[in-house]
Parts: C-alpha cells; structure tokens; sequence
C-alpha cells in the first residue's frame, strides 16, 4: 500500500476489539505503511476529522501487549447510522474529503451488523463514483449473530465471563441450603440471537451442575410453563438458578422486559432491553412466595477483559491482521470470517467474504442445539462453543488491579 490507512471501532465493545486493532496497526506497519491513524469514535468521529497517530501509543511493542488487555473501544465506539445514500451524497463525499485529506487509501471497521453496513455502503459509493479507496470489515461482536463467519471476535470472551460468573453465582445460591428454595434469576444480553445466554451452559462441569433452565429468544416464552418449572425445581431443590436472555419474548413478539412498560430505542432504531430478570423474579415472589434474587450481567460480559480467552484475543488479532493482508491484496467491500477447520484438536483460519452477503442479516442459535423442551442447550453447542472459551492472558497488574493503555483526550 502507497497510502496510509485509518481504523475503527463501533457498535458495543468487547473484551477483545482491541486486539484488533493492535492486528491491524502490526500488519500494516510489516507492510510498511507510514502512517496508520484511529478513527476517534468511529465513523461519526471521522466525519469530524477526529483521528489520532497509533505510533504514539503502539510504536513500542508493549504498548500492542498493553491494547490486548485493555477492555472497551480504546479508540472510543459510536452508534451512528449512515444515511442512506439517494439525498445524502454530502456525508459520502465528506469521507473520501478526509481520506484525501490524510492520504487514506484503506478504511477498516470493527463492528458488528450496523457497523458492516457502513462498510457495505462506503463501498457501494466508492464503486458508484469511482473512487479508489479500500474498505474492509473487522468482525466484533459479543452477539456472535455475524453470518457465514463461524464465530465473531468477542463471544469467546464474553461466554467465558457468563459461564464462570453463573458457576460462581450456583454456588454462592447453594450455599445456606434452606429449607426454603432461593431463586435466582440471571439475564444475560441479547435481544434477537441468544447465543451469550447459550454460554451459560458451559459452567456445567464435573463439580457443577450448571444453570437448571436456559432461556433464549429462539423460542417463544410462556410465563405460565415457566411458573410451572419454577414450582417444578423449587419442590426438589433449596437452589434453583435460571439464565434468561434479555429478549426473551411470548409468541406475538412482545418482549417480556417491555410488558407495562415503555422502552427506549436506540439511534438504530433497535430497543433498549434491560429489566427481565427483575420482573420474572417480582412474579415468582408473587405467585410462590419463594426468595427471589434477579441479577443483570449488563456491561459487565462485554468488558471484562481480566477474564477473556486467550483463543478469543488471538483471533480478534489475526482477523485485524488479515484484513490488512487482503486490502494489500486489492480486496475491498469484504469482512474477514473465522473458519474452522477442526475441533479435535480445535483449529481455525480466516477468509474474507463479500460484505453484502453479511450487512444486517442476524444468525441465531440453531435450533437443533437447543433441547426439546425449548429449556437448555445440548452437547452439540457445548461441542461448538467450548473451544472458543480457552485459555487466559494474565493482566498487567499496577497497584494491584490490571493496568490499561488508554487514549489521550
């Protein structure tokens, strides 16, 4: 590459989405591009000009080391929608002013669905007005609803934080043995796609149990069967933990979150879910007169990079890398996917697929992953997932608690 380049992040964070970015500042500094700059705050922040030189922080190789156990968007994230193209052509030109500006020949953005539709539409315009310049997606999300990538960047992080959170959480529920059952309600993020709720199923281990019930958007929830298995685990156990997903919705789609209440949107027009947890367990206290507990993992899942996989960070790095690789290449309109190529042992490469085939199309759990009784996960998703949660990256620690690169204002 001639040009220099500038790099993204969007959408959520992720325990990993900086690993990314170290991927792409290492490749395009082998290359030998002079200069790689960061989008401050994404795209909106582009718009405004707002970049910063990554040799000032990662020139020093213990500044990429640092990045990959930093958690968030150490380049700040957005949630900003580009206008569709007919009527907006004046926010198009603004990006390729910039880019021509900085010299920018290769644009990469690390997000989930939203964020590859920006890819997508940049493309689209450049090739629409023959332009020259490069885009190419960088997958992240800890939703793992990407599709034709096996997995995203982000989700074994964030599963291995569910799974040993809810391992902690069964027993610390376990530990009074009352005679009268405490039911604790954990909810976990997802709205459409249940695959983070799915990763509760993973405590289960020789010394655990696992979750008693798994609930996930895939399936329809009914109140009423879910009283009956509350009553059904309370009349045998002192210790009864529920995982249910954020989106968990009945059968007309109504989010189970949103009953009696308003709930806000987002810039993507997409619902803000929060709440589940404390609701179902405000009804079985009603209903059974049983202790309840009700806990919201929330931001915690996507941030605790104390925790992540180190599977998980070597691959957000590698897919960074190798989108550089295939903008060198000539690629453009492109995501690089993960595909796996074994489990026994696990093994996995990259590829790049065209974007329009990825842009704004949600993948769920499969459904024949999900137990007959709609309630738990099977061994096919354990078999799938597992691998994506191993190994650890030991903090940098500072006065006992880890230590993080973070970005100048």
């Amino acid at each position: 590459m001639k040009g220099n380049i500038v790099v993204g992040q969007s959408g959520g964070p992720t325990a990993v989405i900086n690993s990314s970015v170290a991927g792409v500042y290492a490749q395009a500094k082998k290359l030998g591009v002079k200069k790689v700059y960061g989008m401050v705050h994404g795209i909106e922040g582009f718009l405004e000009d707002k970049l910063c030189d990554l040799d000032e922080y990662l020139a020093d190789p213990t500044g990429i080391e640092r990045l990959k156990r930093t958690p968030s968007a150490f380049l700040g994230s957005c949630r900003f929608k580009m206008p569709k193209i007919e009527g907006h052509e004046d926010v198009y030109e603004k990006v390729f002013e910039i880019m021509e500006k900085h010299d920018i020949e290769c644009l990469f953005y690390c997000g989930g669905n939203d964020s590859m539709d920006t890819v997508k539409m940049l493309s689209d315009y450049a090739k629409e007005h023959g332009k020259e310049q490069r885009f190419v997606g960088v997958p992240k999300t800890i939703d793992n609803d990407l599709p034709i990538t096996d997995h995203c960047p982000g989700y074994g992080s964030a599963a291995k934080y569910i799974a040993t959170s809810m391992k902690e959480i069964i027993r610390d529920n376990e530990s009074f043995g009352a005679k009268k059952p405490t039911v604790c309600i954990v909810e976990i993020m997802g709205r459409n796609a249940g695959w983070l709720t799915a990763a509760a199923a993973l405590s289960k281990d020789a010394d655990c149990c696992g979750p008693d019930a798994i609930f996930l958007p895939e399936v329809d929830f009914d109140i009423e069967k879910f009283m009956d298995k509350v009553r059904e685990l309370a009349a045998t156990k002192s210790s009864v933990v529920i995982a249910v997903s954020e989106g968990v919705h009945d059968a007309n789609g109504t989010y189970i979150c949103e009953m009696g209440r308003e709930v806000a949107v987002d810039a993507f027009g997409h619902k803000q879910m929060s709440g589940t947890a404390a609701m179902l367990a405000e009804k079985v206290a009603a209903a059974t007169g049983l202790k309840t507990r009700a806990i919201e993992f929330s931001t915690l899942q996507r941030a605790a990079t104390h925790i992540a996989s180190l599977t998980d960070i070597n691959e957000a790095f590698q897919v960074g890398a190798d989108a550089v690789k295939a903008a060198e290449a000539g690629q453009t309109a492109m995501m690089i996917t993960l595909e796996r190529n074994g489990d026994d042992p696990y093994q996995c490469g990259t590829g790049a697929q065209d974007i329009h085939y990825i842009a704004n199309v949600e993948r769920k759990v499969p459904e024949e992953w999900i137990t007959e009784d709609g309630m738990g996960l099977n061994e096919g998703y354990e078999a799938y997932a597992r691998p994506l949660i191993m190994g650890e990256l030991l903090p940098l620690y500072v006065n006992g608690v880890p230590s993080h690169l973070v970005r100048k204002k």
